[in-house]
């Protein structure tokens, strides 16, 4: 049993990134009448999993318990959704660890990428660009205040759906779930805040930004654009053309850089389909001494995917996708989070039944027109992390574009003493 809610780190205050995230760590850190430990001993007593997790767009309260011990547990998720404590002291230990993992970003060189990439493609003013934990000084400036206050906001009937997936027996179900989770169970709250993602300005050309990183032992790349949102008619032909381009272990990308260079142990490609359009991205870490030769066959595969598929090519990523798709569907857990999809997306509820349709209908004029529209090699971000004294001189040398050079300073600030 899940319960969704339609809010995340988008809305998080300007000032106050990481709000979301430090408010869902913290509601299954003590609730109703029980202290952090108690309620940890209580999930444990009954054998079951209770969390509470943000992401960008939802925060989620997820239980997933044998049918036998469901009534006694549900008390429990009731309790955390609506009812955390938000203990000043809990609050100060999670501080204290948010504060930990924001100082270990300057150590770990893919979070750095990441970071860095949203920011170029999305800018601060949008909250795609921003970090959903927040920053050292968002980490300290957030008070119990700020926090109650946020999920009195978006803990709302109106802004939430719970999703039950099991051998359940709905008549008999659902007057427990009234009780706990109705509407005379929510407290009358103000209405959440309203949240505008900013239309993203498309990438205008090529450009290049260096984070550098001494002593690295890999250089991490990140090469992308704007993309599209979940909505998109072209769901089912993007899917195919990024199952060819790196969405597979066999992919352009991975069986070129892998296994005929050998310069990473992966390489792949992804669309984030959001609510608003998500990055396109292409990605590897590659050895340091590779970095040039590697980004040159990085924008071989990223022209290529214009060109037309040849049919076994496409055949076989149809199948593919097509196959592997019943596979969340094997557990009641991975059910939930399929359903949550159609839910956080505003999507059909026929949409998984004719998924497969459209995955088999893609043709080789489909994949020309998906990839010509949303990949140009001529228009896309280059973030790369890495020891810069190694690898700059090679980078520059493939005339990719301006490149900016940042310090881990530069893009974190100076670090706390």
């Amino acid at each position: 049993i899940d319960l969704l809610v339609r809010s995340g780190a988008t809305s998080d205050p300007d000032a106050l990134g990481g709000l979301a995230t430090l408010t869902a760590d913290l509601m299954d850190e003590g609730a109703g009448t029980l202290s952090a430990l108690e309620l940890a001993d209580a999930v444990d007593f009954l054998g079951v999993r209770l969390t509470s997790a943000a992401g960008l767009e939802s925060i989620a309260v997820r239980l997933h318990a044998p049918v036998a011990k469901l009534a006694a547990a549900l008390p429990l998720m009731a309790d955390v959704a609506l009812r955390p404590t938000f203990a000043e002291a809990e609050l100060e230990r999670m501080r204290v660890s948010r504060l930990t993992e924001l100082a270990q970003v300057r150590d770990e060189a893919r979070s750095l990428a990441s970071l860095v990439y949203d920011r170029t493609l999305y800018g601060d003013a949008s909250p795609y660009g921003r970090p959903g934990d927040g920053t050292p000084a968002s980490a300290r400036a957030i008070t119990r205040a700020d926090v109650v206050r946020f999920h009195d906001a978006v803990l709302r009937p109106s802004n939430a759906a719970l999703i039950v997936v099991g051998a359940l027996d709905r008549a008999a179900l659902a007057p427990q779930l009234e009780r706990l989770f109705g509407a005379a169970a929510w407290p009358s709250r103000p209405a959440p805040p309203s949240v505008a993602i900013p239309a993203p300005t498309q990438v205008a050309q090529r450009s290049v930004v260096l984070v550098d990183k001494p002593g690295a032992a890999q250089t991490v790349v990140r090469i992308g654009r704007i993309g599209v949102a979940r909505a998109t008619p072209d769901y089912a032909q993007l899917q195919v053309l990024n199952a060819i381009l790196g969405g597979t272990f066999t992919s352009r990308l991975n069986q070129n850089l892998r296994e005929e260079h050998g310069y990473t142990y992966g390489a792949r490609s992804s669309f984030l389909f959001r609510l608003a359009p998500g990055p396109f991205t292409a990605s590897a870490d590659v050895q340091t001494a590779a970095t040039g030769p590697a980004l040159t066959e990085f924008f071989r595969e990223l022209t290529g995917i214009r060109e037309p598929v040849p049919a076994a090519e496409l055949t076989k990523a149809r199948n593919y996708v097509a196959l592997s798709f019943p596979e969340p569907f094997e557990t009641v857990a991975g059910t939930a989070l399929m359903v949550e999809e159609l839910y956080l997306k505003d999507l059909p509820l026929d949409t998984y039944a004719t998924y497969t349709d459209g995955i088999r209908a893609v043709t080789e004029a489909d994949l020309m027109r998906v990839a010509r529209a949303a990949i140009d090699p001529d228009r896309v971000a280059v973030v790369i992390v890495g020891d810069r004294s190694v690898i700059e001189a090679d980078v520059r040398a493939l005339n990719l574009g301006p490149v900016e050079v940042l310090s881990i300073d530069d893009v974190l600030g100076p670090a706390a003493p």
